[in-house]
């Protein structure tokens, strides 16, 4: 049992090593740090830009004439599905307490191959569509944003919001960047672990019936 039990630990591990690096990277460019419940759309004027690894970054001083909620812009290829494109094309207005948000977007590698291939200059103006933090409510990461010319860049690095849009169906094994899903490792995980279980299980009542 002691043997069975161990080797299906062994072999959980290892799933778990398999399946989730991928995730690790992209958990590092992505979107942990913030409330993934609610989406707002916000425009201003950029400035302060650091553009660069990890992230890039700038402060974005928020225009007082925003739309209501999202106006209709042109969105990415990858995100147009109705359960990304309803949520984003519904976000409110940011109504809170702060006149500028500091923007924290994907690396210039990722950001480039996504739909802006230039570091932004102060003074541009940019519309987007993203989360706040949630420990730091003036912080804000997009899923995407808009530059001066209308043109989207893409910031999930995918075609799948964080949080699949209510009634979205059960979530896939994976997205078009690689993610796996975690229902999906914890699901694998679980099988190894009941499979091991009942190998011992059957060792046990074979062992019992030899003596």
């Amino acid at each position: 049992m002691r043997l069975t039990t161990r080797t299906a630990t062994s072999l959980a591990l290892a799933v778990m090593l398999v399946v989730f690096p991928g995730d690790a990277a992209q958990a590092h460019h992505g979107f942990d740090d913030f409330d993934t419940d609610r989406l707002y759309y916000i425009a201003g004027t950029v400035s302060e830009v650091r553009w660069g690894d990890p992230h890039s970054h700038f402060t974005m001083t928020l225009a007082g004439d925003r739309a209501a909620d999202t106006p209709d812009l042109e969105l990415p290829e990858q995100l147009q599905a109705p359960e990304d494109s309803g949520p984003i094309r519904n976000a409110p207005s940011y109504s809170g307490s702060h006149d500028a948000l500091e923007i924290v977007i994907a690396p210039p590698s990722y950001t480039g191959r996504w739909g802006l291939d230039r570091p932004l200059v102060d003074g541009e103006r940019v519309d987007a569509v993203g989360y706040l933090g949630r420990s730091h409510d003036d912080e804000f990461r997009p899923v995407v944003f808009w530059v001066e010319d209308g043109k989207p860049v893409n910031q999930v690095l995918g075609s799948q919001l964080p949080v699949p849009y209510p009634g979205s169906g059960t979530p896939a094994l994976a997205d078009d960047s690689g993610r796996t899903s975690p229902v999906v490792v914890w699901v694998l995980v679980g099988v190894v672990l009941a499979v091991g279980a009942g190998g011992g299980a059957f060792y046990l009542r074979a062992r019992s019936r030899r003596t």
